[in-house]
């Protein structure tokens, strides 16, 4: 939770919301539910007050709730919570409703496949940026991220794209915000995201070479679903040993532009 008392992904930046509306006691739940990470079945309480930053009362009462509610479900062998079947339908309601999903996942696809490497299809969430969908070549060899794996804004070629097609006074407020949540960092990995954000508007794309992660290269590009009216993001990665970043501009960017045109609206 932010200082204000906000939730750390709230989906818009904290200057922005208006508290009269603002359900506290809401947003603290879902909090609860946002603290598992992919590949992660069971959670304590301990971790939920770690992860959230709430006190230990408000996460009992919180966690009964959720799983009287159907949204948990409590293992009490172990002492933990698991996700019940209350969130999966919501996932899954969410994701055989998105059209864009059906439509570009053959794309996807031949484009994985065409590059060898990894493709993705990711939205923003709160201060993250979170995979829809993600496809790799059998060839590739670069991190085995699945769909619901979150991704840093400032340090992502993906959360980066996002960041270049917001309008300034909205994206000014947002690095705002994710400065303040980095702590010492933030000045620092804010600095490095506009650097690669100014990009953007000479070359249509926004890349991270190494800043992610060590031993990954990529580049994004976003566009506008048709439908919906919402900015998705596409990104492909690559081991930064046998993909430079000569690679990522001279033939994985081009390419990407196309598939993103192909799909929406771009920039």
């Amino acid at each position: 939770m932010s200082a204000s008392g906000l939730p750390l992904h709230a989906s818009q930046p904290d200057s922005t919301i208006d508290e009269r509306k603002f359900v506290v006691a809401l947003a603290r739940g879902l909090e609860l539910l946002r603290a598992f990470r992919p590949g992660e079945t069971l959670l304590g309480n301990r971790d939920f007050v770690e992860r959230t930053g709430l006190p230990k009362a408000t996460v009992n009462r919180l966690a009964y709730t959720l799983s009287v509610l159907g949204y948990l479900r409590f293992d009490e062998a172990l002492g933990k919570y698991a996700l019940d079947a209350g969130v999966l339908s919501l996932g899954f309601t969410m994701l055989s409703g998105t059209d864009i999903l059906e439509l570009a996942r053959p794309h996807l696809r031949a484009f994985a496949r065409e590059v060898g490497a990894a493709v993705s299809l990711g939205c923003r969430d709160g201060l993250d940026m979170v995979y829809l969908e993600t496809i790799r070549s059998e060839t590739a060899l670069t991190l085995g991220l699945a769909s619901g794996s979150r991704l840093s804004m400032l340090t992502s070629s993906m959360g980066r794209a996002y960041l270049a097609v917001l309008p300034h006074d909205a994206r000014a407020a947002l690095l705002a915000d994710l400065e303040k949540a980095a702590g010492d960092e933030g000045p620092a990995l804010v600095a490095a995201a506009q650097r690669e954000i100014a990009i953007f508007a000479q070359e249509g794309c926004c890349y991270s070479f190494r800043d992610w992660h060590d031993d990954v290269n990529a580049v994004a590009v976003p566009f506008r679903e048709p439908r919906e009216r919402r900015w998705l993001v596409l990104s492909c990665s690559g081991p930064a040993s046998s993909m430079g970043p000569d690679v990522f501009r001279g033939r994985v960017a081009p390419l990407l532009k196309s598939l993103a045109r192909r799909l929406g609206e771009t920039v």
